[in-house]
């Protein structure tokens, strides 16, 4: 088996390097904590799996010859990228609105301390555990379903699968083994750049917890989903 290795670790490099809606899943996964990130990065490569195996079985070329399911892939994947951007915009709302709670108590605390009396005599055991101390399993399937869902709904994965990574497989050879090789080396090579994305948010987890920093974050993370997913819907 021969084929063009340097090549493909070339145009791998740099499509891993230019941003798409996974980077923006992983990012925002790992900032909430980086076990949830590092899932989400796992999700993408389970989606792009998804991909290889249809190209290498020739699901893809059926699906790229065909208009209808591939409309149906590029929509569904818009609309899941909107879902993420809207419920990003309502958090930051959500959050906006805690915080102008939590100034009007500073100003007039007599009133605050009169509605929280209460809570204050609750059993100890109610208490909720500090945000973002831990993972939980739920956190993680989150994170993961995210991940792989923005990857397997995205019809520009199954087109580099498709026309791409065939430009870097030599005809001599078996064309289904050197395709499972090529993309098993994209996939490994992206866990390693999303665990690299994951260490750099866990750096910024301190300055994006900022209540200001956070709802900017949010609000701005959610409206680049809105206008990806509008676009990938509006693309030819």
């Amino acid at each position: 088996m021969s084929v063009d290795l340097m090549g493909f670790l070339g145009v791998v490099l740099v499509a891993y390097v230019v941003p798409g809606p996974d980077f923006l899943v992983v990012f925002r996964s790992a900032i909430e904590h980086p076990a949830k990130g590092r899932a989400a990065g796992l999700g993408a490569q389970a989606g792009l799996c998804v991909h290889m195996l249809a190209a290498a079985v020739g699901l893809a070329v059926i699906a790229a010859r065909s208009p209808a399911v591939y409309e149906a892939v590029k929509l569904l994947g818009a609309a899941y990228l909107v879902h993420l951007g809207i419920r990003a915009v309502l958090a930051a709302r959500r959050s906006g609105r805690e915080r102008r709670s939590g100034r009007e108590r500073s100003a007039h605390p007599e009133r605050s301390a009169d509605r929280e009396r209460p809570a204050a005599q609750e059993p100890s055991g109610d208490i909720k555990p500090a945000k973002g101390r831990a993972p939980t399993g739920a956190q993680w399937r989150s994170g993961f379903a995210q991940g792989f869902l923005t990857n397997v709904l995205n019809p520009k994965a199954a087109l580099f699968f498709l026309s791409i990574l065939p430009q870097f497989v030599d005809g001599a050879g078996s064309t289904t083994r050197q395709i499972f090789f090529l993309g098993i080396l994209d996939v490994l090579i992206g866990i390693v750049y999303w665990f690299v994305v994951v260490a750099v948010a866990a750096r910024l987890r301190t300055l994006l917890a900022r209540p200001k920093v956070q709802h900017r974050w949010e609000l701005t993370t959610g409206w680049l989903f809105i206008a990806i997913g509008v676009g990938v819907a509006a693309a030819a």
